[in-house]
């Protein structure tokens, strides 16, 4: 295992929503080879299930349930499932999110509530099923990931944008909510990574703009996010909350 060992996350009960593929991928793993007991949620089976199998070796191995977390009564279900057959959940990554393009004229309300429900409303509702436990012990964090995009004021992505943005506001409103009990709430920025759904929007030509406009020039990966976020949930972090932290490279 290559990077950073954190004792404190071996044992503790991790759960990543959309963690099958891509960031959520990397999330899963890193926080499995630390040795924390990981359930990742998504509804993209396929790549869930190879990811299950990929890691099946590691002790104890990332169990996988199948939710929409667009359906507030189903993502209780399953938070209060994984309560009962693994315990109570000390780290709640809220990773899920599309980035699906949209123009202004585009925008229905029916298209407004399903992107608000898939990129804000179920990180709400997440952090409210899991916060009970949390305060009752005492300790307990919840890493919402966020979005350079609105930051850039990217082009066609005016509803993913006000989703991210809220966010942020969402992560420090708790982080002053919960934090009287104990439990740290913070932001994980993301500039452009390289996953395989990213690679869809972008020529060879963007990319290299991409990487001229950051600091550093070179591609940032899924691990990059997972190193940050696993940093975060240790009690190496014990005293960050309230804030949001940057994986951009420097964009600009």
């Amino acid at each position: 295992m290559s990077g950073a060992v954190y004792p404190s996350l071996k044992g503790r009960v991790v759960v990543v929503t959309g963690g099958g593929s891509g960031i959520g991928a990397a999330l899963t793993e890193g926080f499995a080879r630390q040795g924390a007991r990981v359930v990742f949620l998504d509804v993209a089976d396929e790549d869930s299930q190879a990811l299950a199998v990929s890691l099946a070796g590691l002790d104890p191995a990332p169990i996988y349930h199948r939710c929409d977390l667009t359906d507030v009564g189903a993502l209780r279900a399953c938070l209060d499932k994984v309560f009962q057959e693994v315990g109570p959940i000390e780290v709640l990554v809220n990773n899920a999110a599309n980035d699906d393009r949209h123009s202004l004229a585009e925008v229905t309300p029916d298209y407004w509530d399903d992107r608000i429900a898939v990129n804000l409303r179920h990180l709400y509702f997440a952090a409210q099923a899991v916060a009970p436990a949390m305060r009752e012990r005492g300790q307990g964090v919840i890493l919402n990931l966020g979005s350079i995009s609105w930051h850039l004021g990217l082009p066609d992505l005016s509803l993913y944008e006000t989703a991210k943005a809220g966010i942020e506001g969402m992560t420090r409103a708790l982080a002053r909510e919960l934090g009287v009990d104990g439990v740290r709430v913070a932001c994980i920025v993301p500039g452009n990574v390289k996953t395989p759904r990213q690679m869809k929007w972008y020529t060879q030509e963007g990319e290299a703009e991409i990487v001229a406009a950051q600091c550093l020039k070179g591609r940032i990966e899924p691990q990059d996010v997972a190193a940050l976020a696993m940093f975060l949930a240790s009690d190496d972090a014990r005293f960050i909350t309230g804030h949001e932290y940057f994986v951009d490279a420097g964009w600009r």
